[in-house]
């Protein structure tokens, strides 16, 4: 029988988290787990969980008050809670490994099939493509958001009910170790990476360790369970052959298995191709423009291919995509001037692949108006990344840069340095200064990116652009 929450006792949940039940009732049935004692609610078990910034122990008694049916702390903490209450309480030796292991133990509970995926770029497109494509045959589960990490994963695992046939997971990381671990957690059918690059280099160092990190899930990944490469990728490619375990490769060169051929761009409209495999071919139509949507797409069909989910649905999946907000998301303002919103993150290789998308879409003659933040977590590489960042936005031949924060200087120098106009290239130092400068420049029919790593906000400048121009319209 499937476990489920409302059924599932405090007992069943102790041996799963190696743990030990200290005071309260084995028979305690459980509605549910929680990590925040914000949205705890009545019958859930509350996990405590340490972080930088916050302790979960220290939020016990409001989780009990928001009527937690019990607690999960770690051993050193049991002298703080009360055994005369008759609250259930289970110490574990770390809380964040016992999470872990519940997951890995319910996913193992449902009769659900697994695909698991990471990579530098592309990884949360891909499963929502993936997830679109799979829920049309069966129920699927999916990471929400991007809670792909230690913590967000195994909450996602622990959502799986009866009913759900397959899960899309998207996983995460910022140090060497963790996609191990959350291979480990999954236990998936099929794994997917979808590239290595220069990003997270301050937790890796270089894009070595990125691409050794990455390919985790190659090791990981039980005998029984399909690796999916992007076979356009040779530094992926090398580092996931140390395992020797069989592949099957997406792109589009003629030794992929998974193929996109008669590629067509369709400018705003988006793109079209044939997916081949195995003399096999569908004709695939996607609503997003650019050409990472093409390996996106390509990624997602691989998956399904290997889940065996029939053409029809693929390209019915595929069709109805719509996009994700702040990845390379077309926003249309009057007098025919488009914002490509791409502002949910950064790094050298998405960079690259966002410019080379615009340079697309401005074929036609559209003038180009880019707006960038900078880019976070590169380690020793971050000056020249930036510098390289002003480089490419002048050879693609926009006609204005404006940059913001702590490295903006270097987008700038870099943008001149390859002979982009003195007094085109600005850095701004605000939001409302990269808007209201864009302002000044903008004409009908303009094309304006805006990309930035994520904590430099840059969807208030694309928010406060569309206010303006709609609102004007």
């Amino acid at each position: 029988m499937t476990t489920k929450w409302g059924e599932i006792t405090a007992g069943e949940i102790v041996s799963p988290m190696q743990g030990e039940l200290i005071s309260g009732h084995a028979g305690s049935i459980l509605s549910g787990l929680s990590t925040d004692s914000r949205e705890i609610t009545p019958g859930q078990i509350f996990l405590a969980l340490k972080g930088e910034r916050f302790d979960g122990h220290d939020f016990v008694e409001k989780a009990v008050k928001q009527g937690a049916s019990g607690i999960v702390i770690e051993k050193d903490r049991v002298s703080e809670v009360s055994a005369d209450s008759g609250l259930v309480t289970i110490a574990v030796t770390d809380t964040l490994k016992a999470l872990g292991d519940l997951a890995a133990w319910w996913r193992k509970q449902h009769d659900v099939r697994v695909a698991a995926i990471t990579g530098s770029a592309g990884k949360t497109t891909t499963k929502e493509m993936t997830a679109d494509i799979l829920g049309i045959g069966a129920r699927t589960l999916k990471n929400r958001g991007n809670l792909n990490n230690l913590i967000g994963l195994p909450l996602t695992l622990l959502r799986l009910e009866e009913g759900d046939r397959r899960a899309v997971l998207e996983m995460g990381m910022n140090v060497p170790g963790e996609i191990g671990r959350l291979t480990e957690i999954a236990d998936p059918d099929i794994g997917l990476i979808t590239n290595v690059a220069r990003a997270h280099l301050e937790g890796l160092g270089d894009i070595m360790s990125v691409a050794r990190a990455k390919t985790e899930l190659v090791e990981k990944i039980s005998s029984e369970g399909q690796v999916i490469l992007n076979g356009e990728d040779e530094l992926l490619m090398k580092t996931a052959s140390r395992f020797r375990k069989k592949t099957v490769t997406y792109g589009i060169r003629s030794g992929n298995e998974i193929r996109a051929e008669k590629i067509q761009n369709l400018g705003d409209k988006g793109l079209s191709f044939e997916l081949q495999y195995h003399g096999n071919s569908v004709p695939i139509k996607l609503r997003v423009p650019g050409s990472q949507n093409l390996f996106n797409a390509l990624a997602a069909s691989a998956i399904a291919i290997c889940m065996k989910e029939p053409f029809d649905h693929i390209s019915k999946g595929l069709r109805g995509f719509k996009g994700i907000k702040g990845r390379f998301m077309l926003i249309h303002l009057p007098g025919d001037i488009t914002i490509v919103d791409d502002t949910y993150n950064s790094n050298p290789s998405s960079l690259k692949a966002a410019i080379d998308s615009i340079r697309e879409l401005a074929a036609h003659g559209r003038r180009v108006i880019i707006g960038l933040g900078e880019m976070l977590e590169l380690g020793n590489e971050t000056v020249s990344a930036h510098l390289e960042a002003g480089g490419m936005v002048a050879e693609l031949g926009a006609s204005y840069l404006f940059s913001m924060g702590d490295h903006s200087r270097e987008m700038v120098t870099g943008a001149l340095d390859k002979g982009f106009p003195t007094g085109r290239a600005i850095v701004v130092e605000s939001h409302d200064e990269m808007k209201q400068r864009i302002t000044d420049v903008m004409k009908d029919g303009d094309l304006i990116l805006l990309k930035g790593s994520r904590k430099m906000g840059l969807e208030r400048v694309s928010e406060g652009l569309k206010e303006r121009w709609s609102g004007e319209g």
